[in-house]
């Protein structure tokens, strides 16, 4: 295995993009990018937030699984080629939870085929590539900061066991749990050698969940309710169904998903030193996209490029693609098997937030770094200062509206898109068409 010393902290890759590892050893890592991933967790708490059924939401976090998994796959083997993990966006949680609370999954369903096709379109005719304003760095290293802002209430509810006022928040049983798992993805990923490095997060997992079992935390019950073998339901909410504001809505944050996606794209290849051409980018929109259509047609919510999951590249300097292409059969394994999906699930809540609190928080400097690269101007300096500043304070304002603009504002990750995008076309983009011009 090649060893690169770096002069500086910025990259510690050990074990590079497209380096072979033996069987087990892929697993291992492949493993350890699954449990970092927020995959189940998310159709999970979309559920438990809409009050669905117990059947329609074993087959939302299922189907989930199945897309993730066959996107993850495809997308390190043959389209971007990059160690990326796919997975429910953020940016669709309160939109899905709102449609789910109105009644309107089937609606929700139709918006969001309806988006990842036209997302397909523009991606195989190559159109989605010439919206270059809307890949700058400026644009994609805010949006890649705001996704680690975001995580971090989920992250800090994760460790704390709830908010104030809960059963249990921040007891002694929960710290017990989460700051160890916390301190040894720390100490392993930043002090450890070699396999420490490598399996920090893993680590961390296993001594967590020792842990949980000792404290009496680890609740088997639900692995005897779920089936050894099971298929998603095609269109379990019913019959697809077209509404004009559902289906903006969705587009939105599609769009938004896709600034995202190609925020990891940059950040990844940033940090493995690789240059991606407009092929492989291409090539991964529309492998997102053809995802998202099979997620909406089995129950499931848009998939796209996970963040986290670039911390995990820095923290433990395995850049390697072939790993992540064990993690998307293990979760095409845990869409199929519903007792294994369970056995994940059984992660309690503080050794999730443990494990999430060092990648959260590295995915927060990897949007750092992003913009760090813009060139220092004042335009971009006000892009980016007022976008943020909209994304965080804007939602607290917003708490008592509803439709389509409290599920908008409510949304940091949704406002910090469209607010850096409106921003780049007010301070750059119009004033250098203008320019451009009058110089004819």
């Amino acid at each position: 295995m090649a060893e690169i010393t770096p002069k500086t902290d910025e990259q510690q890759i050990i074990v590079e993009l497209e380096e072979k590892l033996p069987p087990f050893k892929n697993f291992l890592y492949g493993l350890q990018h699954v449990f970092v991933s927020n995959v189940w967790l998310d159709p999970i708490f979309v559920a438990a937030m809409i009050g669905l059924p117990f059947a329609l939401s074993a087959n939302l976090v299922n189907s989930i699984f199945i897309a993730a998994g066959l996107v993850t796959l495809l997308q390190a083997a043959r389209f971007v080629k990059l160690p990326i993990v796919q997975g429910p966006s953020a940016a669709f949680d309160s939109i899905m939870i709102a449609a789910g609370k109105a009644n309107g999954l089937a609606a929700a369903s139709g918006a969001i085929l309806m988006s990842a096709l036209i997302v397909f379109i523009l991606s195989i005719t190559g159109l989605l590539g010439r919206l270059k304003m809307l890949f700058t760095p400026v644009i994609s290293g805010t949006v890649i900061f705001l996704v680690g802002i975001s995580l971090s209430g989920f992250t800090l509810s994760e460790f704390l066991g709830g908010a104030p006022g809960d059963e249990g928040f921040a007891s002694p049983a929960v710290l017990m749990m989460s700051i160890p798992t916390a301190c040894i993805v720390l100490l392993l990923s930043i002090f450890g050698k070699g396999y420490l490095k490598s399996f920090s997060f893993l680590i961390a997992l296993v001594v967590g969940d020792i842990i949980a079992i000792f404290l009496g935390k680890a609740d088997y019950s639900m692995i005897a309710e779920k089936p050894w073998f099971g298929l998603p339901t095609f269109l379990p909410y019913g019959g697809l169904e077209f509404e004009w504001t559902t289906f903006i809505t969705f587009f939105v944050a599609y769009i938004v998903a896709v600034i995202e996606a190609m925020g990891v794209y940059q950040a990844s290849s940033t940090i493995l030193k690789t240059e991606i051409d407009a092929k492989r980018i291409r090539n991964g929109f529309a492998g997102e996209s053809a995802g998202s259509m099979l997620s909406s047609l089995i129950g499931g919510f848009p998939t796209t490029a996970y963040a986290q999951n670039v911390g995990l590249l820095r923290l433990t300097g395995v850049g390697s693609r072939y790993p992540v292409m064990i993690a998307g059969v293990i979760f095409l394994i845990l869409g199929f098997v519903p007792k294994a999906g369970a056995l994940l699930a059984l992660t309690p809540s503080p050794v999730v937030g443990g494990i999430f609190l060092p990648a959260a928080a590295t995915l927060i400097f990897t949007g750092i770094s992003l913009l760090a690269k813009v060139e220092q101007n004042d335009r971009n300096y006000m892009i980016i200062g007022l976008s943020i500043l909209l994304a965080i304070s804007l939602p607290s304002f917003a708490t008592g509206l509803t439709g389509a603009a409290g599920t908008f504002l409510s949304n940091t990750i949704l406002i910090g898109a469209f607010s850096s995008i409106i921003l780049q076309l007010l301070f750059v983009n119009i004033p250098n068409w203008f320019r451009k011009g009058t110089e004819k």
